[in-house]
């Protein structure tokens, strides 16, 4: 039930942010120079690599697989991606991931490859049960600070207890950091 939900509510909110998604690529094009979606290749469900899209809130010359920002001020980060990031209007297009197929809404967040590579052992690797979504348990924590692959038990916790419930209020809590994040 579970990808049908996160197919039909994935197609409905790319109808609604249309408008939003075409003139953040404007904005994006008038902002700096690249391409407007920024791609970059995931570890999914069972292990299989999918690209992740976003929009591009970097400049072209940031390494592809470094650290994320820990700041706004940032100076990787482009001046619209600034307010992208802040508005979370860049995850938009993992909307088509959803569709695709490779990510849901709600589960743990899709790990970069170089990082799975590296540095996970079979342990780590059990978070490919499940697919990777845009929000979860880790992201609504206040552990969502650090690093994802630092606080691994949320998305266990999650695997183990899967659950329409959960998800609902795994929804409602996103929405509320979401808000609290944006007010100045």
């Amino acid at each position: 039930m579970k990808p049908l939900v996160d197919f039909v509510i994935a197609i409905l909110l790319l109808l609604i942010t249309l408008p939003v998604m075409l003139l953040s690529a404007i904005l994006i094009k008038l902002d700096s120079k690249g391409p407007v979606i920024f791609k970059q290749e995931r570890y999914g469900k069972n292990g299989v690599k999918f690209n992740i899209y976003k929009f591009r809130t970097m400049r072209t010359d940031a390494p592809k697989y470094g650290l994320s920002p820990t700041t706004s001020h940032d100076p990787r980060i482009t001046r619209l991606g600034r307010i992208l990031r802040k508005t979370s209007l860049d995850e938009l297009p993992q909307l088509l991931n959803i569709i695709k197929g490779d990510m849901s809404f709600i589960g743990p967040r899709p790990e970069m490859k170089r990082i799975v590579e590296e540095c996970y052992t079979d342990l780590e690797r059990r978070r490919f049960l499940v697919k990777p979504g845009i929000t979860g348990l880790w992201q609504v924590s206040e552990a969502r600070k650090e690093p994802i692959h630092h606080n691994l038990q949320y998305d266990f916790h999650y695997i183990s207890n899967v659950s329409m419930k959960m998800d609902i209020t795994i929804i409602f809590k996103t929405i509320g950091v979401m808000i609290k994040s944006n007010t100045f």
